[in-house]
């Protein structure tokens, strides 16, 4: 199975940036998309970006599109957010997540999930 571990999250100020990580790992033949999601006190979990196992396939949610880029290195086995002009309602757990079949924006498809990285954006 494929264990996920997130890390790279912090403090930062408003406008600032942050880039977490996932590594994965795990003895599988399956090539797998992955995803972002984060999760604040209220509401519950949302999705954040997803890309497809080569990397050629992404979607990002309106709430961080033109901020937020989405990026995986398979060689390293390693999953990236760039995150860009962070804002205090960005705050949040972030997890990644992984599933063998096509990228979806719906958290729901997704097998695998890491433990997550804490985000943290002050004014």
């Amino acid at each position: 199975q494929v264990q996920l571990a997130e890390s790279g999250g912090g403090l930062v100020q408003s406008g600032g940036s942050l880039r977490p990580f996932c590594a994965y790992s795990g003895r599988t033949f399956r090539l797998y998309a992955m995803a972002w999601s984060r999760q604040a006190p209220r509401p519950e979990r949302e999705f954040v970006a997803t890309i497809s196992w080569s990397g050629g396939t992404t979607y990002c949610a309106d709430s961080v599109k033109g901020r937020f880029t989405i990026s995986r290195d398979n060689a390293k086995k390693t999953l990236y957010l760039q995150m860009n002009s962070l804002k205090p309602e960005d705050t949040a757990v972030y997890y990644c997540a992984a599933d063998p079949l096509a990228p979806s924006t719906t958290l729901r498809d997704y097998r695998y999930w890491g433990q997550g990285t804490q985000v943290t954006v002050s004014s």
